[in-house]
């Protein structure tokens, strides 16, 4: 288990941290980076959560998404050990990125875009708060996707961490259209050369 007595060390005053085997590193590397935009990402899913517990909206509908988010900002913090950690420093039970995470994901993305109508053009992010910080989330989780494949180039990262937020990015989409629908929000569509 994880043990915080203490939040402050100034062992990264000048720069550097430690990773999960005790590697120093500089604040800016890519696998920090990586780490680092997880975080930033799960923090954002935590904002879709306050905002929607807040909202008007039927008990059933906050229990659903809740109960995605809470697994979902679990999951990232497996991602987050998982990418804090190189993978020659692992130990037997380790919480890490899974196949099965991945399945998951599809699984919710299918059962949520039955509900919805086809798309004719390209979504413009708004409508409602958890519509455009769910769309926040998947730019961020875009933008991890781009940071942890340039990572993966240079040092080995666990076999489903891409596939796992590749699918994310995906079902942040998804449940930003499902909850729209859901709140009776509008969906806002890009009509091109308007202007």
């Amino acid at each position: 288990m994880v043990r915080l007595n203490r939040i402050y060390t100034r062992t990264g005053d000048k720069g550097s941290t430690h990773l999960v085997g005790g590697q120093k590193v500089p604040k800016d590397s890519l696998r920090i980076e990586a780490y680092g935009t997880i975080d930033e990402l799960n923090t954002i899913l935590g904002l879709v959560r306050t905002f929607l517990m807040q909202s008007d909206a039927e008990q059933a509908l906050k229990t659903r998404l809740s109960d995605w988010l809470k697994l979902t900002q679990n999951n990232l913090f497996n991602l987050g050990s998982d990418l804090a950690t190189r993978t020659e420093d692992r130990w037997e039970g380790m919480p890490l990125t899974r196949l099965e995470d991945v399945e998951t994901l599809e699984a919710t993305i299918d059962s949520l875009n039955d509900d919805l109508e086809p798309l004719k053009s390209f979504v413009i992010p708004g409508g409602g708060p958890c519509n455009a910080f769910l769309h926040q989330a998947r730019t961020v989780c875009r933008r991890s996707e781009r940071i942890i494949l340039a990572l993966s180039r240079e040092e080995a990262v666990g076999e489903y961490v891409l596939p796992y937020v590749n699918r994310l990015s995906d079902a942040l989409f998804v449940w930003s259209r499902w909850v729209s629908k859901q709140l009776g929000e509008s969906e806002f569509l890009w009509e091109p050369n308007v202007g």
